[in-house]
């Protein structure tokens, strides 16, 4: 079989290839980045899309030989249309292609609720799609579909997932909302065993099927269970002023910050639970329980790391940017110019080349505050100022040495500041 997975780079679609090269089925990897797909996935072919703008003549050429297509595509925020754009007017002309070209089964990963009790634009952009898929061939007779819709998916990799792990991993664990909130998670493994089994079913298929765990859990449960994994104590919930969580939400729409959104948590207030009935007819056993999918993969000393350093990501690149916006500030000014002058002296910087020297570098340390503020290729900024953080020091050295012995520490602050931009750089070339 030639299997087509679209959004393959993403959580679940990662999990779903691991387990497809498993066998003996040809996969094919489609997404806006085939280069990066391909430096993942080097030994499967891969292809370019882009839902937000292919429409059905852009597919044809691209499902010739496919048997059968995989939608995992999705987007968690609606900047600019884009909830429209991918889930619902992009794979509408996806499945159109799929039933021109003879693709004999389509499988479209929606989410919990989006049905008639939909509440949000994310549910509601899904729901078109899937009602679409539906109306195509409601009986199979040529393409085959299934349209799934998961409650919270668990498992390494996912965004939710490590939201809620930094929650947990907190000294005292993180309270989301009211700590009540119910949802009904599902491990990845489980969400690639049903797709995997619907892929090599025998027979006419067409069936909307919601993927739910085999218990309902409040928001606070996940956590404490998401704690447990990690191998911490036991310790009192923390609440998080409503306040705060709406903030979050809000900032992460406004710069994409991680995977709190408004629509998030409309759904999460909402409630995310559901019938685990489908998972139990099709996998002849219910889903996992949480913990006992949490058990199978055992948490490493960097799944601790990970989850306890994620939440200080934008706090620390923004006290960088901080820093150097500051030095500029004070360098273009604040600080008396003839100071600035009888310390570049010992240099032979005087008269014009002092004040040439002294804007430059003001300009140079506001330039890379301002680019780290906008996260403007935040690695590359960062090597940008180890570099010139190492000419700074080494001309101190040589011609200021005595800022060395500065009680304030002055330049061995340099090392710290150092240390901190080369953590700032791993972690934001892991995000980015």
């Amino acid at each position: 079989m030639r299997i087509l997975i679209i959004g393959a780079g993403g959580f679940v679609g990662r999990h779903l290839l691991a387990r497809l090269m498993e066998g003996e089925d040809t996969v094919i990897v489609a997404g806006r980045n085939p280069a990066r797909l391909q430096r993942r996935f080097p030994e499967t072919a891969t292809m370019s899309c882009d839902l937000a703008h292919d429409r059905a003549a852009d597919w044809q050429a691209r499902l010739h030989g496919i048997d059968a297509v995989i939608n995992l595509a999705g987007v968690i925020r609606d900047g600019a249309g884009r909830f429209a754009a991918v889930h619902d007017q992009g794979a509408k002309a996806l499945f159109n292609a799929c039933l021109a070209a003879g693709v004999r089964q389509v499988i479209q990963l929606s989410a919990l609720g989006a049905d008639e009790t939909g509440i949000s634009p994310y549910h509601r952009s899904k729901k078109a799609a899937d009602d679409h898929l539906a109306s195509l061939d409601p009986t199979g007779q040529h393409m085959n579909w299934a349209i799934l819709r998961p409650s919270l998916i668990i498992g390494r990799g996912g965004a939710s997932t490590e939201m809620l792990l930094a929650l947990a991993a907190a000294p005292l664990p993180l309270r989301l909302g009211p700590g009540t909130w119910q949802v009904q998670p599902i491990h990845v493994d489980d969400v690639v065993e049903v797709i995997i089994h619907l892929l090599h079913r025998a027979g006419p298929f067409t069936r909307r099927l919601d993927l739910a765990g085999p218990v309902a859990m409040t928001t606070d449960g996940v956590t404490r269970a998401l704690r447990n994994w990690l191998g911490l104590r036991p310790a009192p919930f923390l609440p998080l002023p409503p306040t705060l969580l709406m903030l979050g939400a809000v900032l992460g729409d406004r710069f994409g910050l991680g995977p709190a959104s408004r629509d998030s948590l409309i759904m999460l207030k909402a409630g995310n639970v559901g019938d685990d009935r489908p998972v139990r007819e099709l996998l002849g056993r219910p889903a996992r329980a949480l913990p006992v999918a949490l058990a199978r993969h055992p948490a490493m000393a960097a799944d601790r790391w990970r989850a306890r350093l994620l939440p200080l990501a934008l706090p620390l690149r923004l006290l960088l940017a901080a820093l150097w916006i500051w030095t500029g500030i004070v360098s273009l000014g604040l600080y008396p110019v003839s100071d600035s002058d009888a310390l570049l002296a010992p240099l032979g910087l005087t008269g014009l080349s002092a004040g040439v020297a002294l804007y430059t570098g003001a300009l140079l340390d506001l330039t890379l505050g301002l680019a780290l503020l906008c996260r403007w290729r935040p690695v590359a900024v960062g090597a940008a100022q180890l570099v010139l953080m190492v000419g700074y020091t080494v001309l101190i050295s040589l011609y200021l040495p005595d800022l060395w012995l500065h009680p304030f520490g002055a330049i061995t602050k340099n090392l710290v500041v150092a240390g901190a931009t080369l953590v700032m750089m791993a972690m934001e070339a892991e995000n980015g």
